[in-house]
């Protein structure tokens, strides 16, 4: 059959998708000379190389520490249950602007941090808020601390996803808690955590941009520090969108790889091996049945 009316609106779409780059291209204001320019100058490589650092040590943390938590959501103690939820109720229920303004003014609540003895007692460690308490510091624990209020229940749905007999078989061979959740428990979840850690990522990519709420110079904030000299916005905030979609296009191949690697024998997650017949030389030999009156023999062919 066809369908007319699809045929229109993919024409209709190519209309204006081809009109919005013509105009994109035309247009005198987008000023593409000035982006070519700033597209790898030096502040802006190097506030690409902090988001980048944030990204990867903020979600790093975020991960460890998502999967404490939903060990402990997921506990018999009811201590914890209620630590981890009260937790994941302020961290999820707050907004990370919020957060990293509070870190970075604690020193106003708490001019003094430090280890010790609890109720007044004696300080072993510390020091001055703003010492402890760096530009990095405040970035990578907000950044942290507000992604594993996220991670934490992605793990724990991963780990509900795991029917209940497995562990009970783990427990019948007599495996461990910690055995059975490392070699049993966790590599079948990873099936269900991995696609929406996937998420997370290029969410932390661009939610470091808020870091320059507190002044540190990652990607947006170095063209900030440009374009409030030279005034020329536009441009640079191209250049910055430009570094962006990017990073998040090479995130989102490796997601789709990971996808597919843990996705093996999953309907709908068919790997490129098995679609493509197999490694040469690995392929397994044929088979020749030939069956007689007394018995059935299989020979190699």
């Amino acid at each position: 059959m066809r369908h007319h009316g699809r045929t229109v609106a993919a024409v209709f779409l190519l209309l204006v998708v081809a009109n919005l780059a013509h105009s994109m291209v035309t247009n005198e204001n987008f000023q593409w000379a000035t982006v070519w320019h700033y597209l790898f100058h030096p502040e802006i490589m190097a506030g690409l190389g902090r988001t980048l650092i944030l990204t990867v040590v903020g979600m790093t943390f975020a991960i460890l520490l998502g999967i404490l938590l939903a060990a402990c959501r997921l506990s018999e103690n009811k201590v914890l249950q209620a630590v981890a939820g009260a937790y994941l109720w302020f961290f999820r229920g707050t907004p990370l602007l919020i957060q990293l303004i509070v870190l970075y003014n604690l020193s106003a609540l708490y001019p003094r941090l430090g280890i010790g003895v609890p109720f007044g007692g004696p300080e072993l460690l510390g020091g001055p808020t703003n010492s402890v308490l760096t530009l990095w510091t405040v970035a990578l624990v907000g950044l942290a601390l507000h992604e594993s209020a996220y991670m934490a229940e992605i793990v724990r749905g991963g780990l509900l996803s795991v029917p209940k007999h497995q562990t009970e078989a783990a427990a019948a061979l007599g495996m461990n808690n910690v055995m059975s959740f490392r070699r049993i428990i966790l590599p079948q979840a990873l099936r269900v955590i991995v696609p929406p850690t996937g998420n997370q990522v290029i969410g932390m990519l661009k939610y470091s941009s808020l870091v320059s709420v507190i002044a540190l110079p990652d990607l947006l904030y170095s063209a900030q520090m440009i374009y409030t000299q030279t005034f020329e916005t536009i441009p640079l905030l191209i250049v910055v969108s430009f570094w962006y979609l990017l990073c998040t296009s090479i995130l989102t191949i490796f997601q789709q790889r990971i996808e597919r690697y843990y996705g093996r024998g999953v309907a709908g997650h068919a790997s490129t091996t098995a679609r493509r017949g197999g490694f040469k030389g690995l392929r397994a030999p044929r088979k020749r049945v030939r069956t007689t009156l007394t018995s059935t023999t299989a020979e190699e062919g």
